[in-house]
């Protein structure tokens, strides 16, 4: 019956060679496996109207694609969105270890088509206040998210985002790779959770990576997790849930909510409060986190309790778009930021080393300044155009007067008390003059570029971006 079933779709493709109207391509594979599948999908938003395959390669990988479409060929989007590697090898009565592959290669190119598909899809009439949307990035903090949401009796879909893509990256320590996508897939499915994958890829570069890239080439350290939240990430997700009818979207940041405004988590060690503090009013609205009142143990706990796959599975530490690869080799191959030796200077233009290029230094840095013996320095000021870098004393970093600019308030100007001029780093009360921050205690190490999240006790209540200290 198995080899009958195999022998029928290999034999008899479904929808081969088919191009619906406004469909959306998904495509898995290539030349690293030497199997190639690109699946067609058209919706109407809340069902798969038109399908459609091609594939090259062993037999397997056709007769995948066909039990692929076949399955969702006038499925609602939902139950789509659950039809994983298991389906598409149950549908071909199963397959052996050496052609499971192909099932993962059709659900991977059926995921891809599928999210394309939904958001292109017009918004939804009315929003579900039972449905939520969970953002799954492959960690154990999204997936206890997802995990606490069903619990609470809620209908929960999932969408993971592919951000960036490099075959220099280490996809096990990026949160947005492809191996990150099909293993979140892999959690919700587990879970019986229908799972959305977004391509951005092209979205992140443009409103990301670029002005990341940029910000360096002027001697700024820009903050990219700030702007991909600000604007890429979450308002895409929102989007999507606009799409699935979904009133909510929950995310596994360890942050609350009060009086629509942005509040610290409470485990201070966890809270990412500043990294989403570029979100505005009304698309806080539309999000939930249920882990801001939980602290880290606590959530590996319910993880083993729950049984999730990823319970134990270790934290991203770099910048996803760097994980493994290292900022300096990253500036040069995106960016053009060669190497290029350059004088390290005092403030008062004295010679005292050499360096490998501006652009690879930070306000506040000591680490790589290699400077031998003498008085402890610091990076105190980069000038890429003049390719120095200049140092000084511990002293000489302590600033008084922050500059800043895009200025975006919540509350009123009297509302800001407090700032934070780095992540993690200690709020320090302040006061906000127009677009100047004038700090009651010193702060060492200002760096321009980076994001001073204002703030009034531990609520978010506006930030801006560092221009300059003094």
């Amino acid at each position: 019956m198995a080899d009958e079933r195999f022998a029928e779709h290999l034999q008899h493709p479904h929808a081969l060679g088919l191009a619906p109207d406004g469909a959306c391509t998904g495509t898995a594979g290539g030349a690293a496996c030497g199997d190639l599948i690109q699946i067609r999908i058209a919706t109407d938003g809340q069902t798969v109207t038109g399908v459609g395959f091609d594939a090259s390669g062993c037999g397997a990988a056709s007769a995948a694609a066909s039990a692929a479409v076949t399955l969702a060929d006038g499925a609602s989007v939902l139950d789509a969105a659950r039809i994983d590697a298991a389906a598409v090898s149950a549908e071909l009565g199963g397959l052996s270890a050496g052609k499971f592959h192909a099932a993962d290669l059709a659900s991977d190119a059926l995921a891809v088509a599928l999210g394309a598909a939904i958001m292109r899809a017009p918004a939804a009439n009315v929003l579900d206040e039972g449905r939520t949307l969970v953002a799954l990035s492959g960690g154990v903090d999204s997936a206890v998210a997802a995990t606490l949401e069903a619990q609470a009796g809620r209908e929960v879909v999932c969408v993971t985002l592919e951000l960036w893509r490099s075959a220099e990256n280490d996809a096990e320590r990026s949160c947005c790779s492809a191996s990150a996508v099909r293993l979140a897939r892999s959690v919700a499915h587990k879970a019986g959770m229908p799972h959305f994958t977004v391509d951005l890829r092209q979205e992140f570069r443009v409103g990301v990576v670029e002005p990341y890239l940029e910000g360096h080439r002027r001697g700024a350290t820009p903050n990219p997790c700030i702007k991909c939240n600000g604007n890429v990430r979450i308002d895409a997700m929102v989007g999507l849930a606009d799409r699935l009818g979904a009133a909510t979207l929950v995310t596994g940041h360890y942050a609350q909510l009060e009086d629509g405004l942005l509040r610290a988590g409470v485990d201070p060690a966890k809270d990412q409060s500043y990294m989403l503090a570029g979100l505005d009013p009304a698309t806080l609205a539309r999000l939930r986190f249920p882990l801001g009142h939980l602290a880290k143990p606590q959530v590996r706990e319910l993880a083993e309790a729950a049984q999730i796959s990823v319970a134990k599975r270790p934290e991203s530490q770099d910048l996803c778009f760097l994980a493994g690869t290292g900022k300096r080799a990253f500036l040069q191959r995106h960016g053009g930021l060669e190497d290029r030796p350059g004088p390290i200077v005092t403030a008062s233009g004295e010679v005292v080393g050499a360096h490998h290029g501006a652009h690879n230094f930070t306000v506040g840095q000591r680490r790589g300044l290699d400077l031998g013996g003498g008085p402890i320095r610091y990076v105190i000021a980069t000038d890429p155009a003049a390719n120095t870098v200049t140092v000084g004393s511990a002293e000489d970093l302590l600033a008084h007067r922050v500059e800043l600019s895009g200025v975006a308030l919540h509350r009123g100007e009297e509302a800001v008390r407090a700032v934070r001029l780095r992540y993690h780093a200690k709020a320090i009360p302040c006061r906000l003059e127009g677009t100047t921050l004038h700090l009651e205690q010193p702060f060492p190490g200002v760096a321009p570029g980076q994001s001073a999240c204002l703030l009034d006790g531990d609520v978010v209540v506006g930030t801006g971006t560092i221009v300059s200290a003094a």
